[in-house]
């Protein structure tokens, strides 16, 4: 029986063939946004079971499951480790046309040599031989993470963080992959949380600064950053529901913060001045110390109020959102751009509608000297599945130059997900190769593999200044 994950896979003519075989396949991996846990690289941690490495944490497939009606004691609950393993294979088979399930079939068969196709027959074999493999030392966090074939990884870290398990990775001269913090400072965006006042209050205690008023906010923050600095932080992200923009002094921002911080629930209005004027300062600042700041835009959180109250946030309950964005992305980086202070900018958006907004903005704000300043950003969360990453890339290709792209990345928590990159290349490479096949682009292997090779590594290793 023909392997399902074989040498073409995805590689649907003789073009693409030789673009990723020759040019792609090899390449290491430069995932420069993800949501691994520092401490697990750091502690170089050990799974007993697949359930551990993963199920654990993973809410896309937890969606699956929940969409096939399988109750959550075999998901989140307390269900065995083999039961909800059992549960997770028995809706494999069902998940066709998602990505889930060639990401699937793609770590078992590059992790775990397995071609077999998990189902409800399978499961049992293949439980029982991954996890005699994981007993093995090459299946510890850290012997995944090279066997993956990965040089650099950008976690995604909390202002409060200390920090300490990427001081230690970087200290360990054993472990030759790069990993680096990313400041993630949503808790103090997000001034209407419920959780908004005693986040700042701890920001207050980390800092050493009392924080009564909002120029004392600032230097809070500015003093998180340059930390991460020293750390080796070069880059930033933002989760945003939307894009804000409001006119705003610092006046009246210290006004709204004041009055956050007597307790009460600020007007959209409000927020998005708070919200524009701190955007533009922690980008300002992003720009003195050369980082690269990345916009996620588009995302409801915690939709199912029952669940969040029971399961917590990032346990599969976050939708598409919609939105205005032409005119509040273009004037946040107007604004920036006028004073000369603009980052080096990514831009992802959750719902795919914003495709050719983003890259027509990106394209408004480019920078003399630096190739692709501002970009489209991979697609993400919802999109990153074959027809997503195809409708990006082709609108990119569009309105933009998609020799410029930084590439894919995992955004993941598991470390099998390194996968994606494999998947992301050989879409990549179809798809150029169907554009020879159609006489759209001359067949010039050389100079095509060299826009590959650039798309999949060379790019993102030269935006992100890595040596």
């Amino acid at each position: 029986m023909h392997s399902f994950i074989h040498e073409n896979f995805l590689l649907q003519n003789k073009h693409a063939q030789v673009l990723y075989h020759d040019y792609a396949k090899s390449l290491p991996i430069i995932d420069y946004h993800c949501h691994l846990s520092a401490k697990e690289i750091a502690e170089d941690r050990r799974f007993h079971h697949m359930t551990e490495l993963w199920l654990e944490g993973d809410h896309y497939k937890w969606r699956a499951m929940r969409a096939l009606g399988v109750e959550e004691e075999y998901i989140t609950g307390n269900a065995s480790p083999e039961e909800k393993f059992q549960a997770w294979a028995k809706t494999v088979p069902y998940c066709i046309g998602n990505p889930l399930y060639h990401w699937t079939h793609l770590e078992l068969k590059r992790y775990f040599q397995i071609d077999a196709l998990l189902n409800e027959q399978t499961w049992l074999e293949i439980w029982d031989h991954c996890n005699e493999m994981l007993q093995q030392e090459e299946f510890s966090a850290r012997s995944l993470i090279v066997k993956s074939n990965v040089e650099w990884i950008g976690t995604t870290d909390d202002p409060l963080d200390d920090l300490a398990d990427h001081q230690k990775i970087a200290q360990d001269p054993s472990f030759s992959v790069k990993v680096v913090p990313s400041f993630r400072p949503d808790s103090i965006i997000e001034i209407n949380r419920s959780s908004f006042l005693d986040y700042i209050n701890k920001l207050g205690e980390v800092t050493g600064i009392s924080i009564v008023d909002y120029n004392q906010l600032l230097q809070a923050v500015e003093n998180r950053v340059r930390y991460f600095h020293e750390m080796g932080c070069r880059m930033a992200d933002h989760g945003l529901e939307y894009m804000p923009h409001a006119e705003c002094d610092w006046h009246e921002v210290n006004i709204i913060f004041q009055k956050r911080k007597d307790g009460f629930s600020l007007s959209r209005e409000e927020e998005e001045k708070y919200k524009t004027f701190t955007l533009c300062f922690l980008a300002r600042l992003y720009h003195s110390l050369g980082w690269v700041m990345q916009l996620h835009i588009g995302s409801i959180r915690n939709t199912n109020e029952k669940m969040f109250q029971r399961l917590g946030p990032n346990t599969g309950y976050d939708s598409i959102n919609d939105f205005f964005l032409a005119k509040p992305l273009n004037a946040f980086f107007n604004d920036l751009e006028r004073e000369g202070q603009l980052p080096k900018t990514i831009v992802y958006t959750l719902n795919p509608a914003y495709n050719y907004i983003i890259a027509s903005a990106a394209g408004n704000f480019q920078s003399e000297g630096i190739k692709a300043k501002i970009q489209f950003g991979a697609a993400w969360w919802f999109n990153d599945h074959q027809d997503g990453i195809i409708t990006h890339l082709t609108d990119l290709a569009n309105v933009g130059v998609l020799s410029t792209f930084v590439g894919m990345l995992t955004d993941s928590r598991s470390l099998l997900s390194y996968v994606r990159h494999e998947y992301f290349r050989r879409i990549v490479c179809n798809l150029i190769g169907s554009w020879i096949e159609k006489g759209e682009v001359p067949k010039d292997y050389a100079f095509l593999g060299k826009i590959v090779q650039d798309i999949c590594y060379f790019n993102a290793k030269q935006y992100f200044e890595l040596p």
